[in-house]
């Protein structure tokens, strides 16, 4: 029997549509014969949507509303220790249930689904899912919450500051003095929490750090700086498996059109091939020592952070003093990174077979666990009063 398995993407994010781009990469990709695709689209505004043109990108070159008029509009609904994709709204003695899960996969990128919203959801409704758990999506997500741990561990960051929108709109004179008091030009502005290389910006001066500033809180209610490589080279590496046992990818060297890489960079110059279209040099342009390094750095990062899955960790290299440090970790990269792991023989449907291979792993890990225990607490529970009142106690 096929597994059921469920392809979540879209959302409430400014990624929403490069998640499109992974996940019909994705849905091509599936082993047909092993697996009953079920697209699940989450518009801009939270709401579900199944069909069978959820399949084909150029059903998303139109408007989309005229996308979501020939879908049908769906729910989740837990029932029997099973998940089933029901109609919404429902209809009066006909048969709402479209399909039930076995195993999701959310190709979701950014805040308010990457960060361990989705995670959470699929969670509490039972559905084993593949990649990163609520916890580490949620870090990951993070960028200066991500720094922290990595340091922690011994894992080279760059140091930064956080700043709080509340703070710039009190003080931006003040703000922008404790950067210069604490940082040399040039600095990196960039949103706490978001990927795609949205918002994030150079300052080379006072004037272009306000615009940077600017930019960033945007998109952000806490932004990052730190000091930027000037002799700067980017390699990425991915990593798949989970906390037991964990192998990195080829690494790739971005090309770049400007000093950073942008989100044109990344996606507006190659069509609809996503990040599998970027500019890039592969393997990268770096010594064998440096690709080792590379590796064992995302291996280890990839675990300390507690990630599952295929996750791509961003790394900055300082070509005059050759050190290299961890940017960031992207849970649910671009198309996956499946580029990435061709070149060490890994085609996208093996890699995507092992996604679902360790969601139902873990699955069976959390299944062994105890997440309730037998006892009569509630027989001892004074409130006070029937209705509630205050000045209630616990008894016993």
């Amino acid at each position: 029997m096929k597994i059921k398995l469920a392809v979540l993407f879209g959302g409430k994010s400014v990624e929403h549509e490069i998640s499109i781009i992974s996940a019909v990469q994705a849905m091509a990709a599936l082993n047909r014969e092993k697996y009953d695709v079920i697209p699940v689209y989450i518009t801009k505004d939270n709401r579900f949507f199944t069909g069978e043109c959820l399949f084909d990108i150029e059903s998303y070159k139109q408007n989309l509303k005229n996308l979501e008029s020939k879908c049908e509009r769906v729910i989740f609904v837990s029932e029997n220790d099973k998940t089933f994709i029901v109609k919404y709204p429902q209809k009066k003695f006909k048969n709402n249930v479209i399909d039930y899960i076995d195993v999701a996969l959310p190709i979701v990128h950014g805040t308010n689904v990457e960060d361990g919203t989705m995670q959470g959801f699929l969670q509490m409704h039972n559905i084993p899912y593949g990649g990163c758990d609520v916890m580490s999506s949620a870090v990951g997500m993070d960028k200066y919450v991500m720094k922290t741990v990595l340091k922690d561990n011994g894992i080279p960051v760059l140091d930064c500051k956080v700043y709080t929108s509340y703070a710039y709109e009190q003080g931006a004179e003040g703000i922008i003095n404790d950067i210069e008091d604490n940082f040399d030009y040039p600095v990196i502005i960039k949103p706490i929490n978001l990927g795609s290389s949205v918002g994030i910006k150079k300052a080379s001066n006072r004037e272009e750090l306000e615009d940077a500033l600017e930019l960033a809180f945007e998109f952000s209610l806490k932004v990052l700086c730190e000091r930027a490589i000037v002799n700067l080279k980017e390699i990425n590496c991915a990593v798949l498996g989970d906390g037991e046992e964990a192998e990195a990818s080829e690494c790739e060297e971005p090309i770049t059109g400007d000093e950073i890489l942008s989100y044109k960079d990344k996606y507006m110059d190659n069509g609809s091939k996503g990040m599998s279209g970027l500019k890039r040099r592969m393997p990268a342009d770096i010594t064998n020592e440096q690709r080792d390094c590379v590796r064992d750095m995302a291996v280890k990062a990839f675990k300390c952070l507690g990630c599952g899955g295929v996750a791509r960790i961003d790394f900055m290299m300082d070509t005059k003093t050759e050190e290299i440090f961890v940017n960031e970790i992207n849970t649910i990269p671009g198309s996956l990174s499946f580029y990435l792991w061709e070149p060490l023989g890994i085609k996208y449907d093996e890699l995507l077979d092992r996604l679902v291979s360790l969601a139902l792993k873990r699955e069976r890990e959390r299944a062994a666990l105890h997440f309730s225990f037998e006892t009569n607490v509630l027989s001892g529970v004074t409130l006070g009063g029937a209705k509630g009142a205050k000045g209630g106690k616990l008894g016993g």
